[in-house]
């Protein structure tokens, strides 16, 4: 029997929505990607079945297309917090980051500066440094404190007249430190400059409000949050509206931000995108999921064994439940080995593609990243602990 927290999260009733679920295996890898429950699965096979089509034809499967589209826009707005037409949907979130920072380029010149954070997934930060290649811009990193939050003083020093973008992640995938974005944009808006927000992993977990935080572009990607592989923007539409898209000139120019959306667009994992978000509001929504996770985060943190190092934030206070951890004397390779023959899934990397955190973590080569989600239970917390403690009495 899973031990239930005291948390308004029926864990025993989500779960049973997961065939993935029901094997034994502890999915603890969730900022890879997050399992599915199976009306997302169900979803996308009836459209493929019953909406191979595509917009603009007369006859009922076209209809349904659009029915697709118009669902999947309406929901995004309400998860995002915006309106239909500033929704664009892509493949993944490095796609959309480059084709939009691509367009939002046109306006600059030699010389401007885009302001990237430390706490970076490289996916956040590359497009600006292609950009800045390409168009002689210069592109800077805003520090980091120790315990990996990030540097508003320093933020605020480099922040000047040539500043075009303040890009930044809201929470680290490798170390889930939250950066407060509400502060972030208010000092980017008194610069003059666009607040750009990677929310890939911070999505996951915490609800979103583009309107009360002041973003400008926001891109997240629906499989971290049991949706299928796309990627989800947001852009402001007083923005939006005064850039030149890069698109086939045939294609529609509204709603708006159907411009930025390159080709026909995948109307099966559209539909498979709409049925994450019926479930996720179907379970309470992110009122009861981001309780229930911060409890599993907390027993975690207050159960490691003292062999097992936690990088970055040391409690759940400003940060969301993914932790970045090495055991002493053991590879971490080794240890991601010995917890899949336990059934327990986590991954091990060196950077996380977060390659100037890396820089600054410590560690010589690879560490583990373990990610709770909502689906996770106490029991398969207290499994992992056990595993990790275990993993240090066999080495060698």
């Amino acid at each position: 029997m899973t031990e239930t927290l005291a948390t308004g999260l029926d864990i025993e009733a989500v779960r049973a929505r997961f065939s993935a679920l029901q094997q034994g295996f502890a999915f603890l890898d969730a900022p890879g990607g997050s399992q599915v429950p199976d009306e997302v699965g169900d979803a996308i096979a009836r459209a493929l079945r019953e909406a191979s089509a595509n917009l603009g034809a007369v006859y009922a499967t076209s209809h349904r297309v659009a029915e697709i589209l118009t669902g999947a826009e309406a929901r995004a707005a309400r998860f995002l917090g915006c309106e239909p037409h500033e929704v664009i949907f892509g493949p993944n979130m490095t796609s959309l980051d480059f084709t939009l920072s691509r367009t939002a380029g046109r306006e600059f010149a030699p010389g401007d500066e885009i302001l990237v954070s430390s706490l970076d997934h490289d996916g956040g930060v590359a497009p600006w440094l292609e950009l800045a290649r390409d168009r002689d811009l210069v592109v800077r990193h805003v520090e980091l404190h120790e315990d990996t939050t990030l540097d508003f003083a320093d933020l605020e020093a480099k922040l000047g007249p040539r500043t075009r973008v303040v890009a930044f992640a809201w929470a680290s995938n490798a170390v889930g430190t939250i950066v407060d974005a509400r502060r972030v944009c208010q000092l980017a808006h008194q610069a003059g400059a666009l607040a750009w927000i990677d929310a890939v992993h911070y999505a996951a977990h915490e609800p979103i409000n583009v309107r009360e935080i002041g973003a400008d572009v926001l891109i997240c990607s629906p499989y971290k949050f049991c949706g299928p592989h796309l990627g989800l923007a947001y852009g402001r539409a007083e923005v939006i509206e005064r850039w030149r898209p890069y698109k086939a000139r045939p294609a529609p120019g509204s709603p708006l931000g159907r411009r930025f959306e390159t080709g026909t667009q995948p109307y099966e994992l559209l539909a498979g995108f709409s049925a994450a978000i019926d479930y996720l509001d179907s379970i309470g929504g992110f009122a009861a999921i981001a309780p229930y996770e911060r409890a599993l985060g907390q027993r975690f943190l207050s159960s490691i064994p003292d062999e097992v190092t936690v990088y970055g934030l040391p409690g759940m206070t400003g940060r969301v439940p993914t932790f970045l951890v090495n055991v002493d004397g053991v590879d971490a390779a080794d240890v991601a080995r010995r917890l899949a023959a336990a059934q327990i899934g986590v991954w091990a990397h060196d950077s996380w593609y977060s390659l100037d955190l890396y820089r600054r973590l410590g560690y010589d080569d690879k560490s583990v990243r373990i990610g709770f989600i909502h689906y996770n239970t106490a029991d398969e917390v207290d499994r992992l602990v056990q595993a990790l403690s275990d993993a240090r009495g066999s080495r060698g």
